[in-house]
């Protein structure tokens, strides 16, 4: 508790810095007559408005201006923001992979707009295009510190077009106000541009951005400043409803009839106010979210797997980002997924109905509420599960915030249920994230307590983060404490009682010619405790990264590891012999990475690794091939292989895990995909295919086909096949 307060008086103290790039701004005119969407400038009204251009290089340096400009005009009237972008290109040989919506990648052509609409510099939307017309989204949250704080995965409503010309190419844009949150009398927003442009291997902005910054960092943003201040957008209710009919059997299970199923439910999405909304769901059906892409998991803990389903995306930040991502209070994919009491596996458990608001309550609050009831499954024992989250989070500072969750999981008997399940699993915290104008010193500081039956002591878990992050130089440094007690059933905390310190050092080089544009050699330490036992794991890492200019990247890694297993474990995870508990080992491991070209029609990535491994050797190769035909076909393969060998009686295996997808994009609304991955730790092949059809905005069918087989023997174990229809209107 001591150091926790001293943390945060610490952080309290370091909102010093300022940001050194002078803030740029532009006028966006309130337009007159109409604005056809087809790449063609010629309404008048593009005349009137005011641009912004003269964009910054990123990359491959940070200092010139873009070799190729942008320029970004932007109209708009009561309903609409309308937006044009004409990126110059002298070459006409675009990047553009597929038609697919929501493409994301380094190497592929596009503009993206993005918007801070409460101009907090921790939240924004993001809006891109690419030369063939085809459309992405996304939410920023935490800042755009990370790259992980972009979610592509969110979907709404909006229209674009894109046309090619001699020299250059023009998208036109049309956001409803109703798709955006923000203020109602709003006078300005944050605002930023970047573009990636591979014919000149180039990637620019409009507000210079930092090399050793993410390229979507809110801190480096500019004004967009209304002529006129904006009005609430009028009603703005939309229903998402769906109808989906299926067949199913599992073959692993003697003598089981096909089981025919259909659905009928949906969501509502109901505007409270321009910047607070209410998501209602009914019976919700996830079937179109495609497979996870499986991994081979030679841990001893939980592998953690990103949230797709839409009902959870959109404020995601301010329910799931407590703590840190392997300390997590809430962790949304819990619900609607239980582990069957007979067959300790996950099943799907069926939501019967949900609601959740989010959102500004003025600029300074955020709030978000969420209920959600799951119904009953007596073949898995499972009882009748409510689960309530309440969030709250106060700006501080500029860039900062304070925030408080509140998690509750509550279980309702059914029959025996209550010998399996308890009645309830409660976690409230506090968490202080900071961040500086300039995005140089970041990092958060947090505090839990999990309020359960469990007779265990210790149900507290608190750490801090820190990042201090200059041109040539990051210092990071983490401590996590986790008491034995400390059970977030509705939470991702795959380890408990331990004490966890992680510093890490980088220091990088920017040379002005040779095959570097970036290289830096650093050192990471992790160090791990058990409360009253002392050492139980450490792994010291030296590396060497570098970033070529001609766009692909290298790693190099040399690892020692020590581990004391507190419990018999099997370090192939194949139910093979297990290493004894309270026995300990020290490994050495050589790792390197290398990514090709992600521009060329074939690219590749590559992880070669060898090393001891406990008691044995491991070697390793992975990476994935990718191939396309653009913008129609797209090949990928990811591949995994893992030698282990260790002395009798213990295992000595082979693990294959090799997941080829094929991607064919028909037009920008017709989509096919086949997902194939076979893994042996699993013993499992499963063949996924989904033929997707966007007839409306954000309004599809779906058609999906799912087949699992056993691995050595290729015997069917399950078989599934799903249609799905949704539909989404505007009241």
């Amino acid at each position: 508790m001591r150091t926790f307060l001293i943390i945060l008086l610490t952080m309290f103290c370091l909102d010093l810095s300022g940001q050194d790039e002078p803030t740029r701004s532009f006028i966006v005119k309130k337009g007159s007559g109409k604005i056809t969407l087809d790449g063609i400038l010629d309404e008048p009204a593009w005349d009137t408005a005011q641009p912004a251009n003269n964009l910054w290089q990123y990359f491959p340096v940070d200092t010139i201006r873009a070799v190729e400009d942008t320029e970004i005009k932007m109209l708009y009237d009561d309903n609409m923001l309308y937006v044009s972008a004409k990126c110059y290109a002298k070459s006409d040989k675009f990047v553009v992979p597929s038609l697919r919506r929501d493409f994301r990648g380094g190497g592929i052509d596009g503009v993206s707009l993005v918007f801070d609409t409460f101009n907090d510099r921790t939240n924004a939307f993001m809006f891109g295009m690419n030369p063939l017309g085809v459309r992405r989204e996304a939410l920023i949250s935490g800042g755009g510190s990370e790259r992980e704080q972009f979610s592509s995965s969110w979907d709404n409503k909006w229209d674009g077009e894109a046309k090619i010309y001699d020299g250059y190419w023009i998208v036109e844009m049309a956001i409803p106000f109703k798709t955006l949150r923000y203020k109602e009398g709003s006078t300005k927003w944050r605002f930023n541009v970047y573009r990636i442009n591979p014919a000149e291997n180039e990637r620019s902005t409009w507000m210079r951005i930092p090399r050793n910054q993410v390229i979507f960092n809110l801190a480096f943003m500019g004004d967009m400043v209304w002529e006129e201040p904006l009005k609430k957008p009028g009603t703005n209710i939309s229903l998402i409803p769906y109808v989906s009919g299926g067949y199913s059997k599992n073959y692993e299970v003697e003598n089981s009839e096909a089981e025919f199923d259909y659905g009928i439910g949906g969501d509502a999405k109901i505007a409270v106010t321009p910047a607070l909304n209410l998501d209602l769901t009914v019976n919700p059906d996830f079937s179109q979210v495609e497979v996870d892409q499986q991994i081979t998991n030679l841990s001893r803990f939980e592998v953690f797997f990103p949230e797709k389903r839409q009902f959870f995306l959109e404020n995601a930040d301010l329910f799931g980002a407590f703590g840190t991502r392997r300390i997590n209070p809430f962790f949304s994919r819990r619900i609607g997924i239980a582990e069957d009491t007979l067959t300790e596996e996950n099943i799907q458990n069926t939501i019967i109905a949900g609601a959740r608001l989010s959102g500004k309550l003025d600029e300074n609050w955020r709030i978000g509420l969420l209920n959600m009831q799951t119904a009953a499954d007596d073949r898995a024992a499972l009882p009748t599960l409510n689960y309530s989250v309440a969030a709250i989070q106060r700006k501080l500072f500029s860039r900062s915030n304070i925030g408080m969750i509140f998690v509750n999981k509550q279980a309702f008997e059914n029959g025996d249920s209550s010998d399996v399940f308890d009645s309830y699993n409660r976690v409230i915290g506090v968490d202080y994230n900071h961040a500086t104008a300039d995005n140089r010193i970041t990092g958060k500081i947090f505090l839990h307590r999990a309020f359960t039956t469990s007779d265990l002591t210790e149900k507290w878990a608190h750490g801090g983060k820190f990042r201090y992050n200059v041109r040539k130089f990051t210092f990071d440094w983490t401590h996590q404490w986790v008491g034995e007690g400390y059970d977030a059933e509705v939470g991702f905390v795959p380890r408990h009682d331990f004490l966890r310190f992680n510093p890490e050092v980088t220091y990088r080089i920017y040379p002005a010619k040779g095959l570097f544009s970036r290289h830096g050699i650093g050192i990471d330490a992790d160090l791990i405790l058990q409360p009253g036992f002392g050492r139980t794991d450490h792994q010291v890492e030296l590396f060497w990264d570098a970033e070529f200019f001609k766009g692909s990247r290298g790693r190099a890694t040399v690892q020692h590891e020590y581990v004391f297993l507190d419990e018999p474990f099997d370090p192939t995870r194949t139910d093979s012999e297990e290493l004894p508990a309270n026995s300990e080992y020290n490994n050495i491991t050589f790792r390197a990475r290398y990514s090709s070209d992600r521009r060329k029609i074939f690219n590749f990535r590559i992880e070669p690794s060898v090393g001891t491994y406990f008691s044995g050797y491991r070697y390793r190769l992975g990476g994935d091939l990718n191939f396309r035909i653009q913008p129609h076909f797209t090949l990928r393969i990811n591949y995994n292989y893992n030698y282990i060998t260790l002395p009798d009686p213990y295992a000595t295996t082979s693990l294959f895990l090799i997941g080829p997808r094929l991607d064919i994009t028909f037009t920008r609304s017709i989509f096919f995909t086949t997902f194939v991955q076979y893994n042996s730790q699993d013993d499992n092949f499963n063949v996924n295919a989904r033929f997707q059809w966007r007839f409306a905005p954000v309004s599809d069918f779906f058609l999906v086909y799912t087949d699992d087989y056993d691995s050595t023997d290729f015997s069917t174990k399950s078989r599934a096949v799903i249609l799905k229809l949704t539909y989404w209107f505007n009241l």
